[in-house]
């Protein structure tokens, strides 16, 4: 084998004349891809759920082997596609009769903010960090989570959020990015301060090293009493 073979690496075995057959193999996959999406009723990739994604995931492999590999058959790719069509159908009626099947495909919406406290440890068991999930609040125009009456992680990985009304504003911990935030272990005034890790707010003396009573967290920032601002 030759190192730099431009024409081994354009073509390989293929002749040029293969490249009509690529082009009318991606407009048969593109059809199918779409003809599924239709069928199943999907509008976009941030609507899907984990078992849409697999589905998805699973026509792509199909799709992307038939659309350049010449050994492979175009018709058993079809009964691929309307194989999970039906499968996907099947599943979804499933679903509907039996709510324990869909909570174990589909999962549950997990509640990561309440009374503007964030449940760090269910933050946790969905996988999400701190980092991300304040991002997506951020992207909301929010600012501290006593801003925050309810934030909701949806099974699709979206987040729902529900604010109070800016005279119920609570103080709360801001979530701005970290460089934005001074952070003490020793408290240097007496005020409310939250705790970095877990939100939770309490009133703290000049000279304190407190531990939070919530998750033992050793580090405090300055309570937020920003309304937040569409």
């Amino acid at each position: 084998m030759k190192a730099f073979d431009l024409h081994r690496m354009a073509f390989d075995k293929a002749p040029p004349d293969f490249l009509w057959e690529v082009a009318l193999r991606c407009l048969y996959t593109f059809v199918l891809v779409f003809l599924f999406l239709k069928i199943t009723g999907r509008r976009g990739v941030r609507q899907m759920s984990l078992f849409e994604v697999l589905i998805i995931l699973t026509l792509g492999s199909a799709a992307g082997d038939v659309a350049f590999y010449d050994n492979v058959p175009m018709i058993p790719v079809l009964v691929v596609f309307v194989s999970l069509a039906l499968m996907y159908r099947l599943v979804m009626w499933l679903m509907s009769k039996s709510e324990k099947l869909e909570d174990l495909l589909e999962g549950k919406p997990v509640i990561i903010v309440e009374e503007g406290q964030l449940a760090w440890q269910k933050l946790r068991e969905a996988h999400m960090t701190e980092f991300e999930f304040f991002m997506e609040l951020r992207l909301s125009n929010i600012e501290q989570l006593g801003q925050v009456r309810l934030a909701i992680l949806e099974t699709n990985g979206q987040i729902s959020v529900y604010y109070y009304e800016d005279d119920a504003v609570k103080p709360g911990l801001c979530i701005l990015p970290e460089r934005c935030i001074e952070r003490f272990r020793v408290i240097p005034e007496g005020g409310e301060y939250a705790c970095v890790r877990c939100s939770v707010v309490i009133t703290l003396q000049a000279g304190d090293r407190q531990l939070c009573p919530r998750c033992a967290n050793p580090e405090w920032s300055k309570v937020s009493w920003a309304k937040r601002i569409s």
